[in-house]
């Protein structure tokens, strides 16, 4: 169920969606397929990039000795890219139409930048993975479509890009969607639809191409105001990390205890019964309140305070759930990781493990295996995971967790890896299955590797 207008949550209103629904997306391509072309004619014929952002952009084309303005430096900010031609870092547009807000992440295409579309679709709700027409389904694409099977992003976009080089053929169209199709299916993806484009000209990115007069389907834009995105709370299970206990001890607030947080997932309600965790106690919630007026119902992803009817330990860091269906805390650790540092991850090492507001430390026990993108195939005991690597992992907590799987809960499955010495963040990870589904069971790995003994002190 959709949340437009009032829905059967008692106490939660929002207005209609199609004046205030927001959709979070990222885009991702092979190098030289034209994302950054099709990000900036997506911008441009939307209407939705400023007169002097337009001049800048012309004359940075002049200077390269392009005729008509280079669309694709409206993303390639840095200097290095606008000189390159490439994409290097993540860019984040916002825009708007009639229909819907978007932000925007678009992330590189080289193969050394994958773990920059981990960074740009971790919170994304629709992954747009570009390919060549004249190419197809290359090896970064499939790396592309495995990060966001990955990162359970719901919503998978195939543009087949450079159809007017093909002479916008039917048929090479047919075969690169069937193929891509047929790969995301086997990662578990639920739904995919892809849509023919030349970006360089702008046909089928915002209106509708007269070379395309056999496909039916709705152009770029149109899918991303109509894809649905918002769903109802009540769906998921509630999760409140602390953030911050609130003690004024003022004349008129002697007693007051609160703690204040953004709600992860759920919907919080006042006389519900609730857990701490990982202490295991439990109390009632007496009070919510939200930008300092009570409520008696809140949901994700607001920031609240919760009052709670017994004076109990509770500091940043502990997590609030419904005393029903609140997760178990754990310290040993199965996950799917992206490895995002340049230094290896082995195991043996030290780390800090980041969950939500909770930071403790960890000892990485096993790597089972690091996954091929080509074929899903894993390799077994790997040693080592490289910079852009995925791969499976055991970790041992010197404290426990309340850690949901990944599939449960995209906020409190996450978490990250970071170097106790610098604060360099190592590792993105995901708990529990790697895939929703997977063809031959090769894209679910197991983590059943003999656990060897941690080192120097930490063996928790």
């Amino acid at each position: 169920m959709s949340i437009s207008g009032t829905t059967g949550v008692t106490g939660i209103t929002r207005e209609p969606a199609a004046a205030t629904s927001l959709l979070r997306f990222a885009t991702a391509g092979s190098v030289d397929d034209g994302k950054s072309t099709l990000v900036g004619r997506l911008l441009h014929d939307s209407k939705s990039v400023l007169a002097d952002q337009l001049e800048a952009v012309e004359h940075a084309s002049r200077d390269r000795g392009h005729d008509a303005p280079d669309l694709a430096l409206l993303t390639d900010g840095l200097r290095a890219e606008r000189e390159q031609g490439i994409t290097i870092d993540v860019a984040y547009r916002y825009f708007a139409t009639a229909r819907r807000r978007f932000v925007l992440a678009d992330t590189p295409g080289h193969v050394q930048y994958t773990r920059n579309m981990v960074t740009g679709a971790s919170t994304a709700e629709l992954a747009l993975v570009l390919v060549d027409a004249r190419h197809g389904v290359v090896e970064q694409t499939r790396r592309h479509a495995a990060v966001a099977a990955l990162l359970r992003v719901p919503h998978l976009v195939l543009a087949v890009n450079k159809m007017d080089l093909v002479d916008w053929s039917e048929a090479v169209f047919a075969r690169i969607a069937e193929e891509f199709t047929a790969y995301a299916g086997s990662l578990g993806v639920p739904d995919v639809t892809a849509i023919p484009v030349s970006a360089l000209a702008g046909d089928n990115v915002v209106t509708p191409s007269a070379h395309l007069d056999w496909y039916g389907g709705p152009t770029v834009l149109e899918h991303l105001e109509t894809v649905p995105v918002i769903a109802d709370p009540t769906g998921d299970p509630a999760r409140f990390p602390v953030q911050y206990v609130i003690r004024p001890r003022t004349a008129g607030h002697p007693d007051y205890r609160g703690y204040a947080g953004r709600i992860a997932s759920g919907v919080l309600r006042v006389g519900e019964r609730v857990t701490v965790l990982p202490s295991g106690r439990t109390s009632t919630i007496t009070a919510i309140d939200a930008l300092g007026t009570p409520v008696d119902v809140a949901w994700a992803p607001q920031s609240v305070t919760v009052r709670l009817a017994d004076d109990l330990d509770v500091a940043r860091g502990d997590l609030i759930a419904p005393a029903a269906g609140a997760p178990e805390p754990v310290r040993d650790v199965e996950a799917t990781v992206c490895h995002v540092a340049d230094r290896p991850l082995r195991e043996g090492d030290r780390v800090l493990l980041k969950h939500t507001t909770r930071t403790v430390k960890a000892v990485v026990k096993a790597l089972p295996s690091r996954l091929d993108p080509a074929d899903l195939a894993l390799r077994p005991s790997p040693g080592a995971l490289a910079a852009n690597d995925i791969g499976r992992v055991v970790l041992r907590t010197a404290e426990p967790l309340a850690l949901d799987d990944y599939a449960v809960s995209r906020s409190t499955g996450a978490f990250l890896l970071i170097d106790p010495a610098d604060g360099t963040t190592l590792t993105a990870g995901m708990a529990g299955p790697a895939f929703a589904a997977a063809s031959g069971g090769s894209g679910r790995p197991e983590a059943d590797a003999s656990v060897p003994a941690s080192n120097d002190g930490w063996d928790f």
